[in-house]
């Protein structure tokens, strides 16, 4: 099942099942007032199941689409994929070493990615630093948890980074990663009773700049160093998350080092069995 935030014909934020190419408007009541009250139920799709609904709405471009958080904290892992090892060791001959030893250690690197006014949705812009020469998107499967950190479902994460930044000292991270508009998520929700094989998530990105392509590659969650669940204990130790959380599981997809965005390119990321989350890029105010 699909879960979406959209803003209605008054411009009010609401809820919905997403049926093929219709949206079903949920009445939120009782204990599920919010999309992350669903996320909290012991059984997040009957509870999605036993809202009434209303008349379809058509999916077409008039939806103007929500990023599928509340109130939830955004962080991120990294180096879970070998590309991404290479990628950073790329970027820092100072912290190669440091990038080469975490992608084979027990511990992952965890780091605090977004609060929910930085996130953007499907077809909302994202932002590449005026600080920075060198930006790239990084398309993630990310986990939606519950309170309880519990996996719950999926969604598509663009875990946008500065690179240059990042590179010069990776004490830089957080100015590399954590800024407005920096993290995009959707378009919508996937929740299951049983995650897919990490097989089965095929992982595409295509940057349109233009009419050209300028940028198309593919990757599977097959070829993850790390589990889903390895990563959600080690980022519940000694910290709780009463409202949930989405943790981005890593890209195996970067750029090579003579790629960077510019104003007005549009990122497009496909997940399997979830969708397509687009996003034009902008600078500055």
């Amino acid at each position: 099942m699909k879960i979406a935030k959209y803003l209605d014909a008054s411009g009010s934020p609401r809820i919905a099942r997403v049926d093929h190419d219709q949206l079903i408007p949920l009445q939120t009541e009782g204990p599920f007032q919010s999309l992350a009250d669903i996320i909290a139920a012991e059984e997040p799709i009957a509870a999605a199941m036993s809202l009434a609904t209303e008349s379809p709405i058509a999916i077409d471009d008039s939806v103007q689409w929500l990023p599928p958080i509340d109130a939830q904290e955004v962080w991120a892992a990294g180096v879970t994929y070998k590309r991404s090892q290479a990628a950073r060791m790329e970027e820092s001959e100072a912290a190669a070493s440091c990038y080469d030893r975490v992608y084979g250690a027990d511990r992952p690197e965890l780091f605090f990615k977004a609060t929910p006014h930085r996130v953007s949705g499907h077809r909302q812009p994202l932002r590449i630093r005026e600080d920075a020469t060198w930006n790239v998107p990084e398309p993630e499967v990310t986990l939606v948890l519950s309170p309880k950190m519990k996996i719950v479902g999926l969604t598509i994460g663009n875990d946008m980074s500065s690179r240059d930044i990042e590179g010069e000292n990776p004490l830089y991270l957080p100015q590399a990663k954590c800024y407005n508009q920096c993290a995009g998520l959707g378009p919508w929700i996937a929740l299951f009773d049983k995650l897919p094989a990490n097989a089965e998530i095929g992982i595409d990105l295509k940057i349109v700049r233009g009419t050209e392509v300028v940028f198309d590659q593919q990757t599977s969650a097959a070829e993850m160093a790390r589990g889903f669940e390895d990563l959600v204990q080690w980022l519940s130790r000694d910290n709780r998350f009463p409202n949930g959380a989405f943790l981005m599981t890593g890209t195996g997809i970067i750029p090579s080092s003579d790629f960077t965005l510019h104003v007005g390119d549009h990122v497009h990321i496909t997940i399997d069995g979830i969708g397509t989350l687009s996003n034009s890029i902008v600078q500055g105010s």
